[in-house]
């Protein structure tokens, strides 16, 4: 007499199974959206820290920041900054030309991060609240959540 062999997997077996996976998933997820967050930011102090290098070549040449070292220009000389996918960049100067602001903003997923550079080097970090986030406001660019930077 043959018996009749049932294979497959039992309902508890398969429970387990899904518990595994949305325990694996509840701490994964998370971390890799922060991953994605670090290199959108390494992306801003990346642009800015070039920009600087640039806007001090440009001083080196001119003497001053702007376009032509008055007080009305506000530029920043012939140094750009194209926006990515996550970031704009802008630039203004002042005090004739001798002081300069270097801002990316943050766009789309980065809204609320915001990040700023200057002729002397000093660095600023404003995280608004609604960010993906927890808010903050430091002298230096933050680059983990924990607001450290």
């Amino acid at each position: 007499m043959r018996r009749l062999v049932i294979r497959g997997f039992t309902l508890i077996e398969l429970m387990i199974v899904l518990a595994i996976i949305a325990i694996l998933a509840a701490i994964a997820i998370p971390n890799y959206n922060d991953y994605v967050i670090r290199s959108r930011i390494t992306e801003a102090v990346g642009t800015l820290s070039d920009l600087r290098v640039r806007m001090e070549q440009y001083f080196q040449d001119n003497r001053y920041y702007n376009a032509n070292g008055t007080t009305g220009d506000t530029t920043c000389g012939n140094v750009t900054a194209a926006a990515t996918s996550s970031f704009t960049f802008a630039c203004t100067s002042a005090n004739s030309g001798q002081t300069y602001l270097w801002t990316a903003t943050g766009t789309g997923p980065m809204v609320g991060f915001s990040y700023t550079i200057n002729q002397v080097n000093t660095r600023t970090t404003t995280i608004a609240a609604g960010a993906a986030w927890p808010a903050v406001a430091q002298n230096c660019w933050v680059t983990s959540k924990g607001g450290g930077c």
